[in-house]
Formats: structure tokens, sequence, C-alpha cells
């Protein structure tokens, strides 16, 4: 079982979260897109773009933030926050 756990985060608080679980056979990378789709559905939230800060975060740590430097418009909290809880 793969579950990506979302939070949004606000003045040092998180106001939103959520647990993605994902079971298929799929690869780690297509987890982690499908996942943050379903993240940003659920938020309604644009997607947003991965910068190579975000890239060597995740592959470092397994987790990753997104600011507004990320999103095309603007956003209500300070900053996204996606972590990888567990893995097959």
């Amino acid at each position: 079982m793969f579950r990506l756990w979302a939070k949004e985060w606000k003045d040092n608080h998180m106001i939103k979260d959520t647990v993605i679980e994902d079971a298929r056979g799929e690869t780690r990378t297509h987890k982690v897109f499908d996942s943050l789709e379903a993240v940003c559905l659920q938020f309604d939230l644009g997607k947003p773009i991965w910068l190579e800060s975000n890239v060597s975060d995740f592959r470092r740590h397994g987790k990753t933030r997104f600011s507004q430097d990320n999103f095309i418009e603007e956003i209500e909290f300070d900053y996204l926050e996606i972590h990888v809880i567990e893995e097959d």
C-alpha cells in the first residue's frame, strides 16, 4: 500500500490535511503524481509546478513543500506539504 499525506499550512498551523491511498501496481512516480492530483481535486487547487528544489527534497526525504512560487493562481495558505508515509 502506498500512502501520501498532504497538509496545508498557514501561519505555522495545519489548516487541512488528507491521506491518499493507492494500492495499484503502478510505479512510485505514477502513484505520487496521481495522489497529488487527487489532493488538488479534494482541496480545490490547481496542480503545483515541480521545481528542481522540490524534486531534490522529495528524492532525499520523501517529502516536499509547494509554496506560492509553485502555483499559477493565488493560494490562501503558506504552503502545501506532501509526505510519503507508507510504501509497498
